[in-house]
């Protein structure tokens, strides 16, 4: 699974939040949450994606502070007037080569989200390094028993099952893969879990990021990942990150391609960092942007999404 990070406190149990599968088990207390401070909104969920948090919080890159981006967005999280279900983190958690210490100011960073009762569940990305990931977080971590080498997890929530995949081959390589034993596992899980509309989450993105485009350092293996999703009518959405770009589209059987913005910096002048707030309905998904900069054009941006049928 990704590695998941229950709230600080818990002191009761929320009945169908995030039950884990019988035979993909998130692990201890996954189902247990603090006593929130604030509502909870239910079927909402904070998305996140590459953070690139460095061990020195004074650390700039591409003239931004990772650090005081991250902060300005999890003080905007926790300002929000409804608490959500979950955040899920998609995904280059660390600066540039994943060191331990970067880690260590992940968790640093994450401890308010938590401490306000919110469970939260990280993917990994290219700047990574899984070995450290797991050293920083030996508690929390789980793998599926056909995948020990990978990160990989059905999520569940009352309205969608989310299934988060490792796509890190190897810390810089830029271009991911999940290979084949991993998008076995999915095509199993997804035949096993029918019930709802899926939700892939994988830190590289499909292809080109745009019509006529190069396809760029994305999932090498993305052409087989859509042989296993394609016909699986329950897939609707593929959420990624990597490529710093804010983006809303479809693939042609009607996937949804969104590509989640970065809380760092942006490769391209005039794309936005920031967050999605996510609210879920059994049709659709409601998708809100939240800008790092409330100046920024796109902020406040809403996506209306609406699930393939079959």
């Amino acid at each position: 699974m990704p590695v998941y990070l229950p709230p600080i406190s818990r002191r009761r149990f929320i009945a169908g939040s995030f039950a884990a599968a019988t035979a993909l088990a998130l692990g201890p207390g996954c189902a247990s949450t603090s006593t929130p401070k604030k509502p909870r909104a239910a079927n909402t969920l904070v998305l996140i994606s590459d953070t690139h948090i460095a061990s020195d919080p004074d650390t700039v890159s591409r003239d931004v502070n990772m650090t005081d981006h991250f902060k300005t967005v999890s003080g905007e999280i926790m300002a929000w007037p409804e608490s959500p279900d979950a955040v899920l983190i998609n995904g280059d958690l660390a600066f540039n080569s994943g060191e331990p210490e970067d880690y260590a100011a992940v968790l640093r960073l994450l401890h308010p989200l938590r401490e306000a009762g919110m469970p939260i569940h990280l993917n990994l990305g290219n700047h990574d390094h899984r070995e450290h990931f797991w050293a920083a977080m030996p508690d929390s971590r789980s793998v599926p028993p056909h995948l020990p080498d990978r990160q990989a997890a059905l999520v569940r929530t009352p309205t969608a099952n989310w299934f988060m995949l490792d796509s890190l081959i190897r810390t810089l390589v830029t271009p991911g893969m999940l290979g084949d034993e991993q998008r076995a596992w999915l095509a199993s899980a997804l035949d096993a879990n029918p019930d709802k509309p899926a939700i892939i989450m994988v830190h590289h993105q499909p292809g080109p990021l745009a019509p006529g485009k190069p396809p760029g350092n994305g999932l090498e293996d993305a052409d087989l990942l859509f042989n296993v999703i394609r016909p699986r009518r329950q897939v609707k959405a593929w959420f990624f990150g990597h490529t710093h770009r804010w983006s809303v589209r479809q693939d042609e059987s009607g996937i949804a391609l969104i590509n989640l913005p970065p809380t760092a910096y942006v490769f391209e002048a005039g794309q936005p960092s920031g967050w999605v707030h996510a609210t879920m309905f059994d049709n659709g998904m409601r998708l809100e942007l939240r800008c790092v900069d409330l100046s920024h054009p796109a902020q406040g941006q809403i996506a209306k999404l609406t699930w393939r049928t079959g």
